[in-house]
């Protein structure tokens, strides 16, 4: 399809010449013999480029400058001018006319000029393109990339679930824990605001929080009765060694620390390091209060579960002393609990 150029000036001879050397050159055009004309003529088919003088009546150059550019910012549009003066010139190439002629106008300037828009233009056009097209394959490949990371991310967060159903078979009283620790600790990092790779790793720390029990020996995993001190001491072994079974695995490495200190406790004296407060990663103070909750909720070996009023008040009586405040406020005022409940 031929270039069609729009020639507007108020004297008619001059629009004549100009239509006449730019059909040789082999471009369609259309002349206008004012502004307002002309914006008729690019209201109903849009040019290729605009050649406009600036003195005209009803509508001048600097008008349909402005008119053109706030329609059309990419629209190629050359002014010219009996009346050079800089003011003007300045003036339009800040609005956006691609170039500034002064009257009288040699004709292979005038086409050498237009060959150069038109040239921009189809640069312009072709840039932006190819932006178009790059973008559709960025979003088709982030589409094909996200896809088959959910596949692994499943892939994964089977192997870890098939993992911790063999810790779990050690002892049947803690069936299911891990996975309503998984689900709680997802609310809360939800309401906490943590981003999806956040939650995505405090879930997989949920998970995994109680890998180092493949560790304990059975008869002290599955008696029935209290535990005495030095089997109290063999328990709390197991953060320790789920450190020791992570830390080889690349995908675990950043879930070791809340996995290490989901124990700890917030007035410093948990274990396996008696980190306080701040000191203790928020993930293993999530952790904390999740276990326990469910750990009371859902009994032991050697203890009944409890009602979960009970089981709240006491984890209102440990509030500052086990557990985080913060995290403690989030789990009540969010009912956490009730999606496990």
């Amino acid at each position: 399809m031929e270039d069609q150029i729009l020639v507007v000036d108020d004297e008619k001879l001059i629009c004549s010449i100009f239509a006449k050397r730019l059909e040789k050159e082999g471009y369609s055009c259309i002349t206008a013999l004012n502004g307002r004309e002309a914006l008729d003529y690019f209201y109903k088919g849009m040019p290729s480029l605009i050649i406009s003088d600036v003195k005209m009546p009803q509508m001048d150059g600097m008008e349909l400058l402005r008119r053109v550019k706030a329609l059309d910012p990419k629209m190629k549009v050359i002014i010219m001018t009996s009346y050079p003066e800089i003011d003007l010139a300045l003036e339009a190439m800040r609005i956006g006319a691609f170039d500034f002629m002064i009257k009288p106008v040699e004709l292979d300037l005038v086409i050498l000029n237009v060959k150069k828009a038109l040239e921009r233009k189809k640069i312009e056009e072709e840039i932006e393109l190819y932006h178009h097209e790059l973008e559709r394959l960025v979003t088709e490949r982030t589409a094909k990339l996200q896809e088959a990371y959910q596949v692994l991310k499943r892939t994964h967060l089977d192997s870890v679930t098939a993992l911790v159903g063999a810790i779990e078979a050690k002892d049947p009283s803690t069936r299911g824990h891990s996975d309503r620790v998984r689900q709680m600790c997802i609310k809360m990092g939800a309401h906490l605001g943590f981003d999806e790779a956040r939650i995505g790793s405090l879930e997989y720390g949920a998970l995994l929080h109680d890998i180092g029990k493949i560790g304990i020996k059975d008869e002290v995993l599955g008696k029935q009765s209290s535990l005495s001190p030095e089997e109290n001491q063999t328990i709390q072994e197991h953060p320790l060694i789920g450190v020791k079974i992570l830390e080889g695995v690349d995908i675990f490495r950043d879930k070791i620390p809340m996995i290490r200190h989901h124990h700890e406790h917030f007035d410093g004296k948990g274990y396996p390091d008696g980190l306080m407060g701040e000191a203790i990663p928020v993930e293993a103070r999530i952790l904390a209060v999740v276990d326990a909750f469910d750990s009371m909720i859902s009994g032991r070996l050697y203890r009944e579960k409890m009602p979960l009023e009970a089981a709240l008040l006491e984890l209102q009586k440990d509030k500052g002393k086990k557990f985080d405040p913060r995290v403690l406020e989030v789990f009540f005022q969010e009912k956490v609990y009730s999606c496990c409940s």
